[in-house]
């Protein structure tokens, strides 16, 4: 009689890391100002800053993580100043 073979084990799953939670403030520069909280509930992400007292509020997704709700709100900053600096631009031609 045969001796059974023995299955090999699986190899372990990797776990994933967790992302942060905490950000560098966008007007203050803090490199621990900003935090960012997620409510499920009423389905709203919010950054805001502990020094300078900013903050930016957005609708989320279950899919939706910390990381995503900072890099929306510099997204948003950099559009509102490139709309200020093409305004700007447009009036010194009219001067």
């Amino acid at each position: 009689m045969g001796k059974r073979k023995s299955r090999a084990k699986p190899p372990p799953k990797k776990r994933m890391d967790k992302l942060d939670t905490v950000f560098s403030c966008p007007f203050c520069n803090h490199g621990t100002g900003v935090e960012c909280r997620i409510d499920m509930k009423n389905l709203i992400g919010e950054a805001s800053c502990r020094i300078c007292q900013e903050s930016f509020s957005t609708t989320v997704t279950a899919l939706t993580e910390p990381i995503d709700i900072y890099s929306e709100w510099i997204d948003e900053c950099e559009r509102v100043n490139n709309l200020e600096d093409d305004g700007h631009l447009e009036g010194r031609a009219d001067a």
